[in-house]
């Protein structure tokens, strides 16, 4: 696991480049039934870790899933987390800012819902929409966004000092899947409500938001935070990707199931 992890890590410091990152890398799976079996062990694997965080309730841990559109950040999320105690899950969608959103600094929505101690957060879209999208639809500067990666890097920091783990994640997804996936959205009835006309104009625009996230993957790619690119043509390998993330990491921080209290000791229940 330790050896897959490490084909998905950006290394801090060098510089990205998408176009060099198969999005239909298998990572070395062995097809979609082994994947399918590896995928239940590593769900049965993550509860139980999951439980002990919820337990010992004094750190959590955040996945940020970040991603063109049809990458399959919701999907990701019901995979992953299924299965899992939901009153230890905390997921957080971002849109567009509201009125009141703006009227505060860029950070104030995003912090307010980072996740409780002895939860998992996952937050589909992230305060990484701010260097990205709102750079490429003209809200902010080049010159802003140089400030806002330091404010990120920053914030995140913070974050881990303060015992919340910050696992990134960038789905990367190629235009002809994505086209495929899109096409599919407005051929569905039950997906029709998915697709936005927008979502046409944000695709005109692949090549910029490619190099956009180019940028900021590699200007906040950290020791205490990194990257990790999933390649996510085939989901079975983006699940099993995240899934083996979100384990490592909670077997890495190793969360204790408290003691009983001591008055409880001896105590028969009749």
């Amino acid at each position: 696991m330790t050896k897959l992890l490490e084909q998905l890590r950006v290394t801090p410091g060098k510089p990205v480049r998408l176009a060099d990152r198969d999005t239909r890398d298998t990572l070395g799976l062995d097809g979609k039934d082994a994947a399918s079996d590896l995928l239940e062990q590593l769900s049965d694997d993550l509860d139980g870790l999951h439980a002990r965080l919820w337990a010992e309730a004094s750190r959590s841990v955040l996945l940020v899933l970040q991603g063109m559109d049809a990458s399959g950040k919701d999907g990701t999320i019901r995979r992953v987390l299924s299965g899992l105690n939901p009153q230890g899950c905390q997921v957080a969608a971002f849109k567009s800012p509201s009125d009141g959103e703006l009227a505060h600094d860029y950070l104030w929505r995003v912090h307010q819902a980072c996740p409780d101690r002895g939860h998992l957060g996952v937050f589909n879209r992230s305060h990484y929409e701010d260097v990205v999208a709102a750079r490429l639809f003209g809200v902010v500067s080049h010159e802003q966004c140089r400030r806002r990666y330091r404010h990120l890097r920053d914030f995140e920091r913070m974050l881990t000092d303060e015992g919340t783990t910050v696992v990134k994640v960038f789905l990367h997804l190629s235009k002809d899947e994505q086209r495929e996936r899109l096409q599919a959205r407005l051929d569905d009835p039950a997906k029709g409500w998915k697709f936005k006309l927008a979502d046409l104009d944000v695709r005109k625009q692949w090549d910029d938001y490619q190099k956009a996230y180019e940028e900021a993957l590699t200007e906040t790619s950290t020791e205490h935070a990194p990257w990790c690119v999933v390649p996510a043509d085939r989901k079975w390998v983006r699940d099993v990707a995240v899934s083996s993330l979100l384990v490592e990491t909670l077997r890495n921080l190793d969360p204790k199931i408290p003691d009983p209290e001591p008055a409880l000791r001896g105590i028969r229940v009749e």
